[in-house]
């Protein structure tokens, strides 16, 4: 698990008056730490142009073009004139070695965006827009330096300065950045770092259901209840995707005669020694709102996905004491009007999802909130995570009714809610990960089946 932070300009504020480190050391460094990565993945006189802005993301660059001098084919290509500082003291530095400019991009082995960081909030002119299309274009490995340009730049890999930095994680960047790899700045990340609300989850972080107890039974490992809707596959997935994951029992709830598999039960209500209850996948309107009343007439933890962000009952749920809400972000905008905290669109939604997710866990401190996209959020009261891992090919109907089944699964056994959405999140992008067919093949039914190889 690894911090992320809002903006990086107060720790490095903290460098040069704690720790006497100064502006020129941390930039040398963070200079080094590039030419590193590409001595260790590129052969010497590999050609590589570092594109470079005016001010100090470009004086980076600078920077890595003269480390590289010599030993590899090294160009400054120049997209606007020096202007900060240590951009200008840089460029004179760069001169003095004799480090080549091009006026012209080129094909090259490696092509290094170096125009703007985490400082610039400002637009891009088409001249700049029209200059990273042609970047684009370019057959080359591509190195994002701190951050991709205006997250227009596709890089394989961003090599960041110092710490994580949450913009990264928008889902509309997830596109750009590619690998991202911390450098140092010349004192370690546990001295540089201060105290974060927000998290990125490391699949190492995973922690899968244990069964240590010898003297057990299948009630020792919790009972699932999942209401089985409208859509009854997508509850079926659910129930057979928890009990994959370790719960003892699962039953399906509902009022329709349905085939289902043999390893699942069915109950018209829900079982009186049911320790979980996972409602919303494929619900549709199979039932009333007094149905679903008494179906929540109880304290059990309780999953929530799909349908219900629609309907006014879900006031009633975000009042008890142990629930996990599971909207992708139609429905997070859905369930934003129900609670009176904001009408906006999914757009606006995905430019902002870090501050709505907070604005959402300020109201409602108890609920853990999973906030499905490209980069799941994970959250609860002031305790923030966001998931990287996912994958294009879990886009498919019936990933998140695996999802939930998971998190259910988790909850019946005894797992408090945000451990129980940490790790069911987890397991399902390990899941996907460690398939091995095309991604567009993958299908809820391979998810559930590789539950057992975790």
């Amino acid at each position: 698990m690894q911090k992320l932070f809002d903006e990086v300009a107060s720790l490095d504020k903290r460098c040069y008056e704690e720790f006497f480190l100064n502006e020129d050391i941390l930039m040398e460094h963070a200079a080094n730490g590039m030419a590193e990565y590409i001595r260790n993945n590129f052969k010497k006189k590999s050609k590589v142009i570092v594109v470079c802005g005016s001010g100090n993301n470009g004086a980076d660059g600078i920077a890595l073009a003269r480390l590289l001098h010599a030993d590899y084919d090294a160009y400054v290509y120049y997209a606007k004139k020096p202007s900060s500082k240590m951009a200008l003291l840089q460029q004179k530095r760069a001169i003095s070695v004799g480090v080549k400019e091009c006026s012209r991009l080129q094909e090259c082995d490696v092509l290094v965006d170096a125009i703007v960081g985490t400082g610039f909030d400002g637009k891009f002119s088409a001249e700049l827009t029209n200059l990273i299309d042609e970047m684009n274009s370019i057959e080359a490995f591509k190195i994002a330096c701190d951050i991709p340009s205006g997250y227009k730049f596709l890089a394989d890999v961003t090599l960041t300065m110092g710490a994580l930095k949450k913009a990264m994680f928008l889902d509309t960047a997830k596109e750009f950045v590619g690998e991202v790899k911390v450098l140092d700045l010349g004192i370690s990340r546990e001295v540089y770092e201060k105290q974060s609300n927000w998290n990125l989850l490391d699949l190492d972080d995973l922690k899968l259901p244990k069964r240590v107890k010898k003297d057990s039974h299948k009630g020792s490992y919790g009972h699932l209840a999942v209401v089985c809707g409208e859509k009854s596959g997508a509850s079926i997935m659910s129930a057979l995707s928890a009990l994959k994951f370790g719960s003892g029992l699962v039953t399906l709830v509902g009022f329709e005669k349905i085939e289902i598999p043999h390893s699942l039960m069915y109950s018209h209500e829900v079982p009186i020694n049911a320790t979980a209850l996972a409602l919303g996948m494929g619900l549709g309107r199979e039932f009333s709102t007094i149905e679903l009343e008494k179906f929540l007439d109880n304290k059990l933890p309780l999953i929530v996905d799909a349908d219900i962000f629609n309907m006014d009952i879900v006031l009633a749920i975000l009042k008890r004491e142990k629930v996990v809400i599971t909207p992708h972000a139609k429905e997070f905008v859905s369930l934003l009007k129900i609670v009176n905290l904001a009408d906006i669109t999914v757009e606006e939604l995905q430019k902002n999802r870090f501050y709505y997710a907070e604005m959402f866990c300020e109201k409602f401190p108890y609920v853990t909130l999973l906030l499905k996209g490209a980069n799941v959020i994970v959250a609860q009261d002031s305790n923030f995570y966001i998931n990287p891992h996912g994958t294009q090919a879990l886009a498919k109907g019936g990933s998140g009714d695996v999802l939930s089944g998971l998190i259910g699964s988790l909850l019946a056994q005894g797992h408090e809610p945000l451990d129980a959405a940490l790790n069911g999140s987890l397991a399902h992008v390990r899941v996907a990960l460690n398939y091995s067919g095309a991604d567009f093949s993958l299908t809820p039914d391979d998810l559930i089946e590789g539950i057992c190889k975790l």
